[in-house]
């Protein structure tokens, strides 16, 4: 379960699978619609009279993209064919365009005819029905439509565009759809079908002996048949290959604010530092959403995906990029969540991209008992990426004009969602979104929510509210060093959880807990953080050749092993990463910077190989688990190189 290659530009976003097949297609935001919804849009080719898709088994791949770029580099080899393809996808950096370039190279000693085969198979806004497919004459293209979105096809080589293509009916019946008309080298032509439809066309060139040709395919997509044809005159008119081009150029030329120095770190965690601040970049829709994933293979275990917007992911996501320079591109994320926020000043559990919210598994009613169905360290977090932002920034146009309708009513929120008796937030679901009660992350999020609320206040000279938010952090602080500190154990609980009417500790270890130390409850030289985090280490580790730090003990969720003494949880990527970057921000020498060292090149030796990061790991064979790319794991691995560049500099020079 991946998605091997990602492109996209804020709009429109494609996944590509390891067969280079088109499986997903957001559009108008990253996120939402799926006009693809996992399905194959297959892509195969005929040679000399014998014809292969991409997926058969004869054909090796090596998945990678273009350095710095967000402008894929494949090479497919079919050694029973006698070919190899080098292949390359964009999206425009600009225009909802995406392109596709093919070099046939012919590794026989004849000249031979190559057909190439491109198969659309849309459910355009997430369903098959009343969609409708096309040939359209006036610019040789085939196109898809539904309602206010449209789909248009076209390709060239240098005998010209589409020389073959057909619509049809798929699974509908024991229709399989046009891709199977493909298989003999031959469409039949079929110009139109309505309905659960898919399309095929075809492109011709004849390659030379030992020589090579270049084909061209691409899509555009709009909200009506003008758009679409516009757009892809545009590409005629400038040629795909030009386009290509300038997108590799934009996307080098976006990454030259991130920071150059990174110390002594090796050249693939340097590389996969750029990657990751592209793949982010993917996954954030202009319009404010940050996404947490959009693998739609997710959608076989539970009829619901990832591709939402949860504040907690979006914040951190935030954080990271802000702390790599890339304020501007994740401000918008801000005003998403002032526009998202409800009268009460909280955030709800997740949002779609449009800004509605999302499908939700949080009660609003247990046993009897109301509850506000909430996370509330989502809100807290908005508050406390928001001023790291400002603080490294200084850019105070963002928050003054959230500070009405996002900073005072979240941070309102949170200092009267109080448990008296405990001076600890109220109750509410934990960060992992799976149990009800009083958690450490949970309070040292709402500290630094809180501590937010107070130094942007103080900033606008509101200084009867900045007192009340500062004294209302440290009885919080009070709080957590009172309740959930553990004598008996030496490290903090987990949190706290209602037993016979009275609250009480759950001793489960949980690597979250690292944030006291990273939203500023304590430092992290307190002896009570050393503690807890050697804690973490010794108790989470993945104890198989794979290694890596789960969850908690136990995790359930994927869980691949009942030897919960060697294998607590599979190892998740970020909660690896929040281990290394507790041991980079206490490390006091370079020397102490050896096991984060050995941590960023453990996450780059675990990515797919086309660098992108899972959620989590299987501990035994290391293959990807849950979805592929996380944002969440891209964006973590962005603040750890960050944190370790600053701290090497800074040893460096004492």
């Amino acid at each position: 379960m991946a998605r091997h290659l990602v492109i996209g530009n804020g709009k429109l976003l494609l996944n590509l699978d390891q067969h280079c097949f088109i499986r997903d297609i957001y559009y108008p935001y990253v996120g939402q619609l799926n006009h693809v919804g996992g399905h194959y849009c297959r892509f195969g080719i005929w040679i000399g009279g014998a014809f292969s898709w991409l997926d058969e088994k004869e054909w090796t791949f090596e998945l990678n993209y273009i350095e710095d770029s967000l402008v894929t580099n494949i090479i497919a080899k079919h050694e029973g064919l006698g070919v190899e393809l080098h292949i390359n996808d964009g999206i425009h950096q600009r225009e909802c365009i995406y392109i596709k370039r093919v070099v046939v190279r012919n590794r026989r000693n004849d000249s031979r005819e190559a057909r190439l085969f491109f198969h659309q198979d849309l459910m355009i806004e997430g369903s098959e029905v009343g969609d409708t497919a096309a040939y359209f004459p006036e610019n040789n293209t085939l196109f898809h439509y539904k309602r206010s979105n449209y789909f248009m096809f076209s390709g060239c080589t240098d005998e010209g565009g589409i020389m073959q293509y057909s619509t049809g009916i798929k699974r509908f019946h024991s229709a399989e759809g046009t891709w199977r008309d493909a298989e003999d080298g031959v469409l039949m032509g079929n110009t139109i079908a309505q309905g659960s439809v898919d399309s095929t066309i075809g492109l011709r060139t004849t390659v030379p002996a030992n020589g090579e040709k270049t084909l061209y395919y691409w899509m555009s997509v709009g909200k009506n048949l003008e758009e679409v044809k516009t757009l892809n005159k545009y590409v005629k008119d400038n040629h795909p290959e030009k386009l290509l081009s300038r997108i590799v150029i934009y996307w080098k030329h976006w990454l030259q604010r991130a920071e150059t120095d990174l110390g002594d770190l090796p050249k693939d965690v340097v590389r996969m530092f750029k990657h990751s601040l592209l793949l982010v970049r993917t996954q954030v829709d202009e319009r404010g959403a940050i996404l947490a994933a959009n693998d739609t293979d997710i959608l076989q275990y539970n009829r619901d995906h990832y591709s939402y917007m949860w504040p907690r992911d979006g914040a951190l996501i935030a954080e990271a990029m802000s702390l790599a320079g890339y304020q501007s591109v994740i401000s918008p994320f801000f005003h998403f969540c002032a526009n998202a926020l409800s009268p009460e000043g909280y955030l709800y559990h997740k949002y779609n991209p449009d800004g509605t919210v999302g499908s939700s598994w949080h009660p609003y009613i247990v046993k009897g008992s109301q509850r506000i169905p909430i996370q509330e360290d989502e809100t807290a977090l908005v508050l406390f990426a928001l001023w790291q932002d400002y603080s490294r920034n200084q850019v105070i146009e963002l928050p003054q004009s959230l500070y009405s309708n996002l900073i005072r009513k979240a941070a309102s929120f949170l200092s009267e969602y109080i448990e008296p008796e405990l001076s600890l937030p109220k109750p509410s679901y934990d960060l992992w979104e799976e149990r009800y009660g009083i958690w450490t992350y949970t309070a040292a999020s709402v500290y630094a929510g809180l501590m937010a609320g107070a130094f942007f206040t103080e900033l606008f000279g509101d200084y009867e509210r900045s007192d009340h938010y500062r004294n209302v952090a440290h009885t919080v602080k009070t709080g957590i060093l009172t309740h959930l500190w553990d004598e008996e154990t030496g490290r903090f609980a987990r949190g706290l959880v209602q037993r016979d009417n009275r609250w009480v500790k759950d001793m489960t270890l949980e690597s979250s807990v690292f944030g006291l130390w990273e939203f500023g409850v304590l430092s992290v030289h307190d002896e009570r953080v050393a503690k807890t985090m050697d804690a973490i280490k010794e108790g989470l580790q993945i104890r198989t050749d794979i290694g890596g730090i789960a969850r908690y003990t136990n995790d359930y969720y994927f869980q691949q092993s009942g030897e919960i003494d060697q294998v607590p949880g599979n190892p998740w990527i970020i909660c690896t990463l929040w281990v290394a970057n507790y041991e980079i921000d206490s490390a006091q020498t370079l020397a102490d910077l050896e096991g984060p060292y050995k941590t960023l090149e453990w996450v780059v030796d675990h990515a797919l190989s086309s660098g992108l990061l899972p959620e989590q790991l299987n501990p035994y064979d290391g293959s990807p688990l849950s979805v592929a790319p996380l944002t969440w794991s891209h964006a973590t691995f962005v603040q750890s190189v960050s944190k370790y560049a600053a701290k090497y500099k800074e040893l460096k020079s004492l």
